[in-house]
């Protein structure tokens, strides 16, 4: 098993306020999560945090671009999580900061799903 990088364990120090973080190894970068909702990216050791129409503002007032990847026909795809702010990588209080607006924005749409897969059908 592949051992996590330097800066996703910087960043489980960062997050220990809010509880049990951990990251999982995905698509060449890392999931971040708590308990089973992932609220986070990381991408190049760039940490990117879950956005919805909850907290969008607040990324895009701040300059914060989204997460971005070119899909297989080279079109850009852009995610629902925008890039964390440079300064919060060096302070856990303004990390959980912007985090807990992220495990906000994840635990919505984490009932949304749950409300698409468990409606009653129409007979």
């Amino acid at each position: 098993m592949a051992r996590r990088s330097e800066f996703c364990d910087h960043l489980l120090d960062l997050l220990t306020p809010l509880g049990d973080v951990w990251v999982r190894a995905m698509f060449g970068g890392y999931g971040v999560y708590l308990g089973q909702l992932m609220f986070g990216l990381v991408a190049d050791d760039t940490l990117y945090l879950k956005v919805d129409n909850g907290n969008r503002t607040r990324f895009e007032a701040a300059g914060l671009p989204p997460f971005t990847y070119t899909g297989k026909r080279g079109q850009p795809i852009i995610m629902s999580y925008h890039q964390a702010p440079s300064e919060s990588l060096e302070d856990s209080a303004v990390l959980c900061d912007w985090a807990r607006g992220a495990l906000e924005a994840a635990r919505r749409a984490h009932q949304v799903r749950r409300t698409k897969t468990s409606g009653s059908k129409m007979p």
